[in-house]
């Protein structure tokens, strides 16, 4: 099994190019690079991962929708993956990681293009609907929204950011199941496995850390994270209202419960939805009822 996943792991690594850029303050920032298939010349897309994952997230739907012919870039937000850790965690907000993606697109010469976002991914597209909707041609949001459930932001208010320590992968994918096995009911033990190895690094023999900055989770710890606030439904609005919008939620999330999602539906009547059965937050985007929304909502993006 383990050999098997290292295979996949480093099959997965081949698919794309490293970026490495700067952000307006200094720190040294990272991004992947899908080429898209060669064909009629379509739109890019902007993968952005959720507040505790990194840009692997997107190593299995990257690539196959970059076989649609489109560029993919995942991004390593600040303090997570490659990207470096700020010296200052007051920079962990989504006005910061906002400005870090106007600079990559700045960077690469990307005047528009789709944006993918996973919870925190998706409130960062949010926020740049604010000021630079310009770069938005359309966009995903994985599992959130303006108004976010209680009851999901404790749940991830209460491991974010512990700064876990683990001896062996087998520990590490064993922490993961504990944490998100409520989300993910059908996983198997493969899945967690990899799950790790996106998660973690062996930072010396025998010793497996988180692939991020535990002081991201300072701000949700704090409860400096609401569940909802008038500048979130205003940003959400102007973005479903004016670009084409998907929302993709978990049939069990914990975060986009039908409260929620009504509400979304009530201030945005014209977006597209696309529910996942048997999974809570958030949906990996590989399940068979996302990858269908995916193609189909991309398919009409040009």
């Amino acid at each position: 099994m383990s050999n098997t996943i290292e295979s996949e792991t480093a099959s997965a690594a081949r698919a794309y190019a490293d970026i490495a850029f700067t952000s307006s303050d200094g720190l040294r920032l990272h991004a992947r690079d899908y080429a898209g298939a060669s064909g009629f010349a379509r739109l890019p897309v902007i993968c952005i991962h959720g507040l505790t994952r990194n840009a692997s997230d997107f190593d299995e739907v990257a690539p196959e929708i970059a076989r649609l012919g489109r560029r993919v870039i995942a991004i390593d937000v600040r303090g997570r993956g490659e990207s470096s850790w700020d010296q200052n965690p007051a920079n962990y907000n989504l006005a910061v990681y906002a400005n870090d993606v106007v600079t990559l697109t700045r960077e690469l010469g990307i005047a528009r293009a789709v944006f993918v976002g996973t919870s925190m991914g998706g409130l960062i597209t949010m926020t740049l609907a604010l000021r630079h909707l310009d770069l938005i041609a359309a966009a995903v949001l994985n599992d959130v929204g303006p108004v976010l459930s209680p009851r999901g932001l404790a749940r991830i208010a209460g491991y974010a950011g512990k700064g876990e320590v683990l001896r062996s992968w087998s520990e590490a994918a064993g922490y993961l199941r504990a944490i998100n096995e409520v989300a993910f009911p059908d996983y198997t033990e493969d899945d967690w496995q990899r799950w790790a190895r996106r998660a973690f690094f062996e930072k010396s023999p025998g010793e497996l850390a988180m692939r991020y900055d535990a002081r991201i989770g300072l701000a949700m710890r704090a409860g400096a994270v609401k569940p909802s606030s008038m500048m979130a439904r205003f940003a959400f609005k102007r973005l479903a209202r004016r670009r084409p919008t998907l929302l993709v939620r978990g049939a069990l999330s914990d975060l986009v419960e039908l409260e929620q999602l009504n509400l979304m539906r009530s201030l945005a009547p014209h977006m597209a939805y696309a529910e996942v059965d048997n999974v809570g937050h958030a949906p990996m985007l590989t399940e068979a009822q996302a990858k269908l929304a995916l193609g189909e909502f991309l398919g009409r993006v040009e």
